[in-house]
């Protein structure tokens, strides 16, 4: 049965029935780099740097000073408080009291 069938049905690279492709040396060069640096990286990441008593609020006071810095630069470029005497002061020119 198998032998009456004349190939792929649709593409051969993509779909339900498509073509295997063939495994190279290069590929598996590339996985064997890829599980190698997952593997240190897991090493690394199991051994911390600082306890976790250290770690606990280490960096509270620099981001307390990143926050400041953000906080000053949004408020250096707020525009200045503007009142309504001054968008109305052009109607006074012609103001007369009647007495």
């Amino acid at each position: 049965m198998v032998l009456l069938r004349k190939g792929i049905p649709g593409k051969q690279w993509i779909g339900k029935y498509r073509r295997p492709r063939a495994v190279t040396w290069q590929m598996k060069r590339n996985m064997l780099n890829r599980l190698e640096r997952e593997a240190e990286n897991e090493y690394w990441i199991s051994r911390p740097y600082m306890t976790a008593e250290q770690e606990f609020c280490h960096a509270a006071e620099r981001r307390a000073q990143s926050w400041l810095k953000i906080k000053e630069g949004r408020f250096s470029t707020f525009p200045e408080h503007k009142y309504i005497a001054d968008h109305l002061s052009h109607l006074n020119i012609t103001k007369k009291w009647s007495s």
